[in-house]
């Protein structure tokens, strides 16, 4: 009977795996700008300068990663009881709504640290909403989250199409978005935090979405890890059947689960909305939604490891831009086979060099395991 593989430390899980999938992403993704007759190290080079190299690099690179981290939190959630929600961009899009209202009706009347509060309220409620009709279709009809959630991104983006081209857009505009929101649906930038360490931010549109978005990232932490509701969450996700013994309403805990993985969602429309845009614009998701999944799965679902994952993901982003720019022979198509290529190795194979590590650590286990006795049967001559 073959041995069960050794369980790998935290260290190793959450972080010398990651990187090992990290380093073979950008290997291939090197030997593709190899095949186009770029160098892959100026490349690499050019990509991080775009990204960290100024103020406005860095200010696009999180702008991009509040966006990632409010998408993958909704994901991670979702994980952790043991669903696969892939609605995170259907929920964004329609919790735009939200705040979108909020802009509309109260930006020329509310200042914005007032307005903000209540946008965020609206972007949450809305996404809850949305997530909850496939929330509620598994917990009592067993329809498949994975199934109904698709389904409602694409009627999401029907939504708002109709309300962009025929409710929304401003009489006599041709555009299919929103009039300008006044002073108080604008949200501040945070160049200033960037001019603390000494970089000058001139044009980027990072703001202030990114500090609610680590906020919601320690707000997640310690529901799932310090909670009771967190702990049902869990054991739901780890054995439906041991949570049902334990008296855990299945019913309870999963329309929960959705509505706070939509809500979470939701938040991430105040970013590009009412942070950058300063109205609604078709297709402000931008695909932000599925990234999420990668950034949630590289991350192992916890709330730190999704920030550093969207940050990646934001480098990506603004340095794949700034390749594209510089590079003529990589074109932004190129850009998204590397973004795929991360995605691929960070997300559906990520257990891929699993077995590999686990079969090491089991070696290097027996190996302490021979060595102590004897060394201890020495030390008894």
């Amino acid at each position: 009977m073959s041995q069960p593989f050794a369980k790998l430390p935290a260290w190793a899980d959450y972080g010398l795996l990651p990187l090992i999938n990290l380093f073979v992403a950008f290997l291939v993704a090197g030997l593709v700008v190899l095949l186009v007759g770029e160098s892959p190290i100026d490349a690499a080079v050019l990509m991080i300068k775009g990204a960290f190299g100024s103020g406005d690099g860095v200010g696009y690179t999180l702008y991009y990663a509040t966006n990632f981290i409010f998408t993958g939190l909704c994901v991670a959630v979702a994980f952790h009881c043991g669903l696969f929600n892939i609605g995170g961009e259907g929920q964004a899009y329609i919790g735009g709504l939200g705040v979108t209202l909020v802009g509309l009706g109260l930006g020329n009347v509310l200042p914005w640290w007032l307005a903000f509060p209540l946008a965020i309220l609206a972007s949450a409620l809305v996404g809850a909403l949305w997530a909850l009709i496939p929330a509620w279709l598994q917990a009592k009809r067993g329809s498949h989250v994975v199934i109904t959630t698709i389904m409602f991104n694409f009627i999401a983006a029907s939504i708002m199409v109709y309300l962009l081209v025929g409710v929304l857009k401003p009489r006599g505009s041709q555009a299919p978005e929103t009039r300008v929101f006044g002073d108080g649906g604008q949200l501040p930038g945070l160049g200033w935090l960037l001019n603390v360490v000494g970089l000058n931010m001139r044009s980027a549109p990072l703001n202030i979405s990114f500090l609610l978005a680590l906020l919601a990232a320690f707000l997640v932490w310690l529901l799932i890890w310090r909670t009771k509701l967190g702990y049902e969450i869990r054991t739901m996700g780890f054995s439906p059947k041991a949570a049902r013994y334990a008296g855990i309403s299945e019913l309870r805990i999963i329309i929960i689960t959705m509505m706070i993985s939509g809500a979470l969602a939701g938040m991430m429309a105040l970013n590009p909305i009412m942070g950058a845009q300063h109205r609604m614009q078709l297709d402000f998701v931008a695909g932000a939604g599925f990234v999420g999944i990668a950034v949630a799965l590289m991350g192992r679902s916890h709330p730190a490891g999704i920030v550093l994952a969207a940050i990646l993901f934001g480098m990506l982003y603004q340095g794949g831009a700034e390749i594209a720019f510089d590079m003529p022979n990589i074109s932004r198509d190129m850009i998204v086979i590397i973004q795929g290529l991360v995605i691929l190795f960070a997300g559906a194979l990520e257990h891929m060099f699993r077995p590999s590590l686990q079969r090491i650590f089991q070696r290097v286990g027996r190996a302490k395991r021979e060595t102590i006795p004897a060394v201890a049967a020495g030390g008894g001559q």
